[in-house]
C-alpha cells in the first residue's frame, strides 16, 4: 500500500508541472510584449481570471520567473516585473559572450562529432544562402533568425558539457540578452544586411577554429561576436522607432534627459 501513494500522484504532478509551464510562458509573453509593466506589483487573482489557472501553478510560475530575473519579490510578499538599466544589459550580454566563449574552447578542446559538425555546416550554408540575396525581405530575414538560434543551441550542444548549455540557455532568458535579442532592432535601415553579414563571417570563422582545435581562438572569437549586441543595443536606444522593434523593450530603463 505504500507504493501507491506516489504512483497515485504521478499524473497529477506531471499535469501540475505542465500547466506550471504553460502559465509561465503566457506570463513570459505579457512582460515581454509591455502587457504588464514595470514596477506595479502583480495581482495573482487577476492572473487565475486572465489566464484560466488556479493559483498553485500561477504562483509557481512566478517564482520561476523571479529566478530568471524577470520578476522581483516584494518586502511584503507578491512580485513586480523589474526593469533594466543600459548597464544591466551589457553585463548579461557580457556573460552570455563569456559563457558562449568556454562552450567553443571546449567544444575545441574535446572534439566534436562528425555528425554534429555536419549540422552546424549545414546551419552556415542555409545563413549564407539567405544573405546571398541583395537585400533582405521578411522571409529571409525571418529564416535568419531561425538559423541563428540554431547556430547558438548547436554551439551549446558542441560544448558537450550539459552544465555549459543549461546556464547559457539560462543566461539568455531575458529577451535583451538572448542571441536574437537585437537582430530585430537591425532589421531596418540600409545596413540591415551587412550587419548580418558580417555576423555570419564570424560564426565561420568560430566553427573553424573549433575544427582546427584552437580552444582560445574559438573563445576569443566567441566573446567578440557576442559584442555585435552592444553595438545593436547603442543603435536601437538612438530610435524610438527602431527600439519598438526589441523584445522586451518595456522593460529598459532609459536614461534621463536622452
Amino acid at each position: 500500500m505504500t507504493l501507491a501513494v506516489p504512483i497515485a500522484k504521478a499524473p497529477e504532478d506531471g499535469a501540475a508541472t505542465s500547466q506550471t509551464v504553460r502559465v509561465q510562458l503566457r506570463l513570459r509573453e505579457l512582460i515581454v510584449g509591455g502587457e504588464i509593466k514595470p514596477g506595479v506589483r502583480i495581482a495573482e487573482l487577476a492572473l487565475v481570471e486572465r489566464l484560466g489557472a488556479s493559483r498553485t501553478p500561477i504562483r509557481m510560475a512566478l517564482v520561476r520567473l523571479q529566478e530568471e530575473g524577470l520578476l522581483e519579490a516584494l518586502p511584503n510578499g507578491g512580485f513586480m516585473v523589474k526593469d533594466f538599466s543600459e548597464a544591466d544589459i551589457h553585463e548579461a550580454i557580457e556573460l552570455r559572450g563569456t559563457l558562449e566563449g568556454l562552450a567553443a574552447r571546449l567544444a575545441a578542446e574535446r572534439g566534436v562529432s562528425p555528425v554534429l559538425m555536419a549540422e552546424m555546416r549545414d546551419c552556415l550554408d542555409e545563413i549564407d544562402a539567405l544573405l546571398a540575396q541583395a537585400s533582405l525581405t521578411e522571409e529571409s530575414f525571418s529564416g535568419y533568425v531561425d538559423q541563428n538560434a540554431r547556430f547558438h543551441r548547436l554551439l551549446a550542444e558542441m560544448s558537450g558539457s550539459a552544465l555549459v548549455a543549461r546556464h547559457i540557455e539560462r543566461a539568455a532568458t531575458l529577451p535583451f540578452a538572448s542571441p536574437n535579442g537585437f537582430v530585430m532592432a537591425r532589421s531596418t535601415g540600409p545596413d540591415a544586411r551587412d550587419v548580418l553579414v558580417v555576423a555570419q563571417q564570424q560564426h565561420r570563422s568560430v566553427v573553424e577554429a573549433i575544427a582546427q582545435r584552437e580552444g582560445a581562438r574559438a573563445e576569443a572569437l566567441m566573446r567578440e561576436h557576442a559584442r555585435i549586441a552592444h553595438s545593436n543595443l547603442r543603435h536601437a536606444l538612438q530610435s524610438h522607432k527602431t527600439l519598438q522593434l526589441l523584445p522586451g523593450a518595456s522593460l529598459i530603463r532609459r536614461r534621463v534627459g536622452r
